[in-house]
């Protein structure tokens, strides 16, 4: 993982960066270690079906035209003056426009909150929760999450000769609600082109703040997923067409088409893992089991596809995620690989996409082609640069998870110390490996991971009192097709 200079990280004396144990030369995290084969992903899956169940719909629309006029009036002074500008400034407008009739019949056109009215309350939402205090510490925890995984793909050490993205270089901001839908995102092209907003928006299930800790694990699918390919122009689609052209190579063309239909959700999940590195992998298995226990099909990854489903079956997102690991650049990726593929294996069954069946071999070798195209294909929308380029997964990565995995795990004392090198997304990924330890108390260790995000947000400069530096699509991107009911 690549990021700019910042001063928003943790560690702690008594777990200092140097002097761990090399990485090349145990996979011990906690107390969960790959030799063991113990672990404890049964229980992860449990805490994501329960917040699934849990159907808390967070605070009410704000539907009275006036009062929400008031109300963001007053929440104002709240952002960072960036967020004013660039989001805030055009909301405001766009209401103005409206008016309360042109407000009132944006409610009306959008009675399922699907499109245009969802968006609406979202982005107030974003403002407004921020602002009153709703699930405060959990919601700075949340905002920490999703700027570090866009300031780190802007920011990456091997960005250099890439240009800016065309759309957005503000992370966006958050907010909780609509707890059918799980993590999903409004990327910067839809804010933009309905209220002509420069920052996305990303919501999590209100649940989520105390529960369903794999949950967080998939924000990098959103965040360095969705609302980076849709940040610059052309990239998608070029995706798409190298992927297509790939598996047509192979004597795949109809898998070929099946995966290029579904490169938004694809793409996504492969800059979630290479954000995240295996925890993303191992969140996406124990997510879907989660969701699916939640929604009545037992604890089981899906093995079909249908056509309307813009995300691909869940099998092959597994394959997927395994063989995006496999093309990290730490030591032990070919172990993760291995790892979270025998996961995915334990709920085979047939593949069937689109209405007709697929060859497991088949999948499993498309699967495999689509993570080596989206990992090093030189794109022209990024001056010929690779995503795995731009942002990887070290030896260093897997260092920093084992270390922030322990104090995560044990709930030691916050660290009193800030320093460079531990963001985020490592914390993250150290909760979901402090998770895996045999016996681990997950809620316990989902609260103690919130608190440390909570601590990293309040020393981030860019939300500090400080902070005066500048820096087509009309449904949310979702992790998940909603299947409950």
């Amino acid at each position: 993982m690549k990021r700019a200079h910042r001063t928003a990280a943790i560690s702690s004396p008594q777990f200092p960066p140097k002097g761990l144990a090399a990485p090349h030369e145990t996979t011990s995290l906690g107390a969960f270690t790959l030799a063991s084969g113990e672990h404890n992903l049964a229980a992860l899956t449990e805490d994501a079906c329960d917040a699934a169940l849990d159907g808390n719909p967070g605070p009410a629309e704000p539907s009275n035209y006036h009062a929400l006029r008031g109300r963001l009036e007053a929440a104002r002074a709240s952002l960072p003056a960036l967020y004013r500008e660039a989001l805030f400034q055009p909301f405001m407008t766009a209401l103005d426009t409206l008016g309360p009739e042109g407000f009132a019949q944006v409610l009306q056109q959008d009675l399922r909150r699907e499109g245009t009215a969802l968006l609406l309350f979202d982005v107030a939402h974003a403002i407004l929760q921020n602002a009153e205090g709703f699930e405060r510490i959990a919601t700075d925890a949340f905002q920490e999450v999703v700027s570090d995984l866009y300031d780190g793909f802007l920011g990456a050490a091997d960005r250099r000769g890439v240009e800016r993205p065309d759309r957005g270089v503000l992370p966006p901001l958050v907010k909780w609600g609509n707890p059918d839908f799980g993590p999903y995102t409004w990327p910067v092209d839809a804010t933009r082109e309905v209220f002509k907003l420069g920052a996305a928006v990303v919501s999590l299930p209100p649940a989520n703040a105390h529960r369903g800790l794999l949950a967080w694990s998939a924000l990098p699918h959103e965040v360095a997923g969705h609302d980076i390919l849709h940040a610059d122009s052309g990239l998608e689609q070029e995706l798409a067409s190298a992927v297509y052209a790939r598996l047509k190579q192979d004597n795949l063309e109809s898998l070929g088409r099946y995966w290029a239909d579904r490169i938004d959700e694809a793409a996504s999940d492969v800059l979630g893992v290479l954000n995240m590195g295996p925890a993303a992998g191992i969140g996406l298995i124990g997510y879907f089991r989660g969701l699916n226990a939640a929604w009545g099909a037992g604890p089981r990854l899906r093995a079909e596809g249908p056509s309307d489903d813009a995300h691909p079956a869940d099998l092959l997102r597994g394959y997927l995620a395994a063989a995006t690991v496999q093309t990290l650049q730490f030591a032990k990726s070919q172990e993760w690989a291995s790892f979270i593929e025998e996961e995915v294996e334990k709920d085979r069954s047939e593949i069937v996409l689109t209405g007709r069946p697929v060859r497991v071999e088949a999948a499993r070798l498309s699967a495999g082609l689509v993570a080596e195209v989206i990992v090093t294909h030189p794109a022209t929308a990024l001056e010929g640069h690779a995503l795995g380029q731009i942002q990887n997964w070290s030896d260093v990565d897997e260092a920093r998870v084992a270390q922030l995995s322990l104090l995560v795990r044990t709930g030691s004392d916050l660290p009193g110390t800030l320093v460079e090198g531990t963001y985020a997304a490592h914390l993250v990924a150290a909760a979901v490996m402090a998770g895996m330890s045999p016996g681990a108390r997950v809620r316990q260790v989902h609260m103690r991971m919130v608190r440390l995000l909570k601590q990293m947000h309040d020393a981030n400069p860019s939300w500090g009192p400080l902070f005066v530096r500048h820096r087509e699509n009309t449904v949310p991107h979702r992790v998940y097709r909603a299947r409950r009911g």
